[in-house]
């Protein structure tokens, strides 16, 4: 019986890769280049999104013949006859032929023009309507070059239908053609950051391989994981987690202890314990997997876990135990990788974050700079996802040194740098949300609200529109639109936040209670007091039965909401309020606290 494996591709691994699999039976799947979902990276506490757990993908390289000047001379061509489709004898020898095209370094197109013809003759010779496995074969190969391409759209068409050929109940072989089907065209999603149809294709995928090896076969287990981790970057927990105690219990009985598959299971678990706020667990995940690193003899994993558990050490205000463990991550980086290698600047990252927060400001500000340094000048192998990850890091250091201006210029060449990678959306989106905030701060406000707008299209696009950042978002974009009075955009704004972060963080939040208050202030300024005294009523109410009436924003809403009541008792000529006297008083210091908490990622990052 086949097994049902979920192929990932390896972090350091040369561009994609077409496999075209032997006969219906191979292990061997075509999907676009992905992340191992083992290889996991922590954002400084600073910053709120975590980022995606692991290493962004990038889009794979022209061939060499379209990327170099030099004209090859035109190889042999062979002629076939669009007539014979039919002949049971053609599919093969066309998909025989797409992978020769391939391996020979020809180029994907002509491949690809043999892929189209090999599935429709698989087609043309399908018996009675029977499913051929080696027509969604062929599809899955067809999809793959669009992929390697960049043609990630039209690969979408090609394996919904591919996935529509095999069936499921005819068996292992069947069943196999359909887990590919599923997982590509989730990988094929992600590609595009489409990020909840990714996971429905993922959940879809686990269903059936289950189905064919049983809940506990450690093939269900990488699945479960993959799963967990698009779960993470769509910052949905809480299933994350359910998964990944399953991948867990899964690995513990058919893996010995202390093995890689576990250390890669608790890392992952140790970032969603932090993403959650539950740094001691984490903390616990985070031993565990160094332990078995360490027993594993895996030098530089254990020093990536150690800048984890100093983020982790840093969240606690452990501040000496936080420096030992960057101490020891960085020595090993600069022995194994080199002084100016993008591990060692992401060390200084952290190390800079850490001296801010402990008062040090000459020890941080040259931390930053000798980050900067080594993203200025990377080595060869240092890949634009993780050169504007740090740039994204550093400028949120320099947003706490107040330099909104330096942070700024810093987003600006991370975005241009991931502007034209695929996959990246969400890491874009969030990096235009944060100059969103800049640009806020330093009052260019038009552009400001471009900025948020045009990170709100993306989240919305990338399966992120009901996440709590998301709301956060959209309260940022409302009171750049009241700062150019466009009132009625902004009260859509801060209504579409409310009801995301009543959701996803609940009323008595800070972010809920901050868009309570502007969004009455916004309709105040309406003209609709009563709707303004209705939330401002709700607020004092929350504040007075679950919150406490210590807290000095109680005593500003308690001011705010008789002057309305005052007023509603007058005529309706009242005299119209400035919105500067009607925001929330501490909306600024509120937004400040907010962007620092901001990550770039992916920003994952």
């Amino acid at each position: 019986m086949p097994g049902l494996v979920s192929v990932k591709t390896p972090p350091e691994a040369p561009p994609l890769r077409i496999m075209v699999p032997q006969d219906s039976n191979g292990q061997t799947r075509p999907v676009p280049e992905r992340s191992e979902p083992g290889s996991v990276k922590t954002n400084t506490p600073a910053q709120r999104r975590p980022p995606s757990p692991s290493p962004s993908t990038s889009r794979a390289k022209p061939s060499p013949d379209r990327s170099s000047g030099k004209k090859k001379s035109p190889p042999e061509k062979t002629v076939i006859d669009e007539t014979s489709l039919d002949n049971p004898d053609l599919g093969p020898f066309l998909l025989k032929l797409a992978r020769d095209t391939i391996a020979s370094g020809e180029g994907p197109t002509k491949a690809l023009d043999y892929a189209l013809r090999a599935a429709k003759s698989f087609e043309k010779c399908a018996v009675g309507g029977e499913p051929s496995l080696d027509l969604a074969m062929s599809l899955h190969v067809v999809a793959a070059i669009y992929c390697s391409l960049g043609k990630f759209e039209e690969a979408i068409p090609v394996l919904e239908r591919a996935i529509r050929v095999p069936e499921a109940s005819r068996g292992a072989d069947h069943s196999l053609a359909a887990f590919s089907g599923y997982m590509q065209l989730g990988d094929t999603h992600s590609m595009l950051g489409q990020l909840d149809r990714s996971i429905d294709c993922y959940k879809e995928g686990l269903k059936i391989q289950m189905e064919a090896l049983g809940e506990t076969d450690p093939r269900v287990a990488e699945t479960c994981r993959y799963l967990a981790e698009a779960y993470v970057q769509a910052m949905q927990f809480d299933e994350a987690e359910n998964l990944c105690k399953k991948t867990l219990e899964i690995h513990r009985v058919h893996s010995p202890p202390a093995s890689l598959e576990e250390a890669a299971d608790r890392r992952l678990m140790a970032l969603i314990c932090e993403a959650k706020g539950d740094y001691e667990a984490a903390l616990e995940h985070l031993v565990l997997a160094s332990m078995a690193m360490i027993a594993n003899g895996q030098e530089n994993e254990v020093a990536a876990i150690d800048v984890s558990i100093g983020n982790i050490y840093l969240s606690l205000s452990r501040f000496d135990e936080a420096v030992f463990s960057y101490q020891k991550a960085l020595t090993v980086f600069k022995s194994s990788k080199g002084d100016n290698h993008p591990l060692v600047a992401s060390v200084f990252v952290r190390l800079a974050d850490l001296y801010y927060k402990t008062g040090k400001l000459r020890e941080s500000r040259s931390y930053c700079e000798n980050a900067l340094r080594i993203y200025g000048k990377p080595v060869p192998g240092t890949t634009a996802e993780e050169i504007a990850s740090g740039m994204t890091e550093v400028s949120a250091i320099y947003e706490l040194f107040n330099e909104p201006e330096e942070a700024l210029k810093l987003l600006q060449k991370a975005m241009k740098l991931l502007e034209d990678k695929p996959g990246q959306q969400s890491t874009i989106a969030g990096i235009e949300a944060r100059m969103g905030v800049m640009l806020y701060m330093i009052g260019r406000y038009e552009e400001a609200r471009s900025s948020f707008e045009s990170a709100v299209v993306k989240l919305r696009g990338s399966g992120e529109r009901k996440s709590a950042f998301f709301g956060v978002v959209l309260n940022q974009m409302g009171l750049a639109c009241v700062q150019l009075f466009r009132i009625d955009e902004a009260a859509e704004l801060f209504e579409e936040a409310r009801e995301i972060l009543e959701q996803e963080v609940g009323p008595c939040h800070q972010d809920t209670l901050g868009v309570y208050s502007n969004l009455a202030a916004t309709y105040d300024a309406m003209g609709r007091v009563e709707d303004a005294i209705e939330i401002l009523e709700y607020v004092l109410k929350l504040r007075e039965e679950k919150l406490g009436t210590a807290n000095p924003d109680f005593d500003d809403e308690k001011k705010r909401l008789a002057e309305l009541l005052k007023e509603a008792g007058r005529s309706r000529n009242k005299k119209a309020k400035s919105l500067e006297n009607l925001i929330d008083p501490n909306a600024k210091r509120t937004r400040k606290e907010t962007s620092k908490k901001w990550s770039p990622f992916g920003f994952r990052s």
